[in-house]
């Protein structure tokens, strides 16, 4: 696919505090927001913005494209998410991400893994600011779609203001204007990739320094954020919302919140996304996609119904779901307390 050359559309003049496409993020989360989850997620939510998991530039360039990079058009807007520290690799990676169709390249340099830091990239970037601002300069002469940075507040046990300040400053001198922000420090030894997302603080209002100091750019928030009136109430501080292991664990709340936000817009009612998912875990079996692969995102969509668990024993179920047949939704669906007939 030939992509032309024109001009940036979204330099920092482009960007206002707000915007209604950078309110409410899925975060990228490696083994969860694979295209079958971002499939799901935007039924519920018709204007969330949607990450792929983590893909390194290596696997771009010596892997299977069209397995990693290929994605259902109703996505969109999606974001490809990049893990990598050579900027030239990660130019070329983000040319494809582009080429493919998606609507922004994110890097990250938030992931705090060992395994990640073993191929010098996530969270241990921050502390390479400059070699961070090469990768998003090499990166957004690339493309044309926006270049964006997930990172954290700071590395181990360092708490002070300066590093995350000088971190962010430095992208912005090269043109970065979008941050996510995980307000929480990355501990780069001792702890695991769980602990990380829970045990450093989360430390709001440091984040939100940072959209003071940086009032051109937009900042959005990640880190602990799991229900509605928590992220309308954090929507007044900071530019958008990234939700993360609440989406997967209960997926519901990213049509409320939808709801809320926008209620004059189309929402999906309960029969009509298990109507779509059988229609798409049809298309997906007959290409040789596991059933299992597809119904995963949904297990905890329906938590708290009475019904609910046999919901989730039904659709993980080895016996049910090794005969690939997309009506066992349905008939998972039907022992919810509550549930809409669905025409078949």
């Amino acid at each position: 696919m030939q992509v032309l050359a024109q001009e940036n559309p979204f330099s920092s003049s482009h960007f206002r505090a707000g915007s209604e496409g950078w309110r409410i993020f899925v975060a990228p989360m490696i083994d969860v927001t694979d295209r079958h989850c971002r499939y799901f997620h935007r039924l519920l939510a018709p204007h969330v913005r949607l990450y792929t998991e983590m893909i390194t530039t290596g696997a771009i360039e010596f892997g299977n494209r069209s397995r990693l990079l290929d994605f259902n058009a109703a996505e969109h807007p999606v974001a490809l998410q990049l893990g990598g520290s050579e900027p030239a690799a990660l130019a070329a990676s983000a040319r494809a991400g582009q080429q493919w169709g998606y609507d922004e390249i994110n890097l990250n340099c938030g992931c705090p893994s060992e395994r990640v830091q073993k191929g010098a990239f996530g969270a241990c970037l921050m502390a390479e600011a400059s070699l961070v601002a090469d990768c998003i300069k090499a990166m957004q002469d690339a493309v044309t779609v926006p270049v964006t940075v997930k990172h954290r507040l700071g590395l181990d046990y360092d708490e002070s203001y300066d590093m995350v300040r000088d971190f962010v400053g430095t992208l912005y001198q090269v043109g970065c204007r979008v941050f996510i922000v995980h307000a929480r420090n990355a501990v780069l030894k001792g702890l695991s990739p769980k602990d990380n997302r829970e045990k450093p603080p989360l430390r709001y209002s440091m984040a939100e320094q940072l959209r003071h100091d940086f009032p051109e750019a937009i900042f959005v928030l990640n880190g602990g954020i799991a229900q509605v009136e928590q992220s309308v109430s954090l929507l007044q501080r900071f530019d958008g919302v990234m939700l993360g292991r609440a989406a997967w664990h209960d997926p519901a709340v990213l049509s409320a919140l939808s709801a809320y936000l926008w209620p004059a817009s189309s929402v999906p009612h309960e029969a009509q996304v298990v109507q779509h998912m059988v229609d798409y875990a049809d298309a997906q079996v007959r290409q040789g996609v596991p059933l299992r692969m597809v119904v995963r995102p949904m297990l905890g969509w329906l938590s708290g119904r009475p019904g609910a668990r046999r919901w989730r024993q039904m659709l993980s179920d080895p016996v049910h779901l090794n005969e690939q047949d997309p009506m066992l939704i349905i008939r998972a669906y039907e022992q919810v307390s509550g549930s809409r007939t669905v025409s078949v």
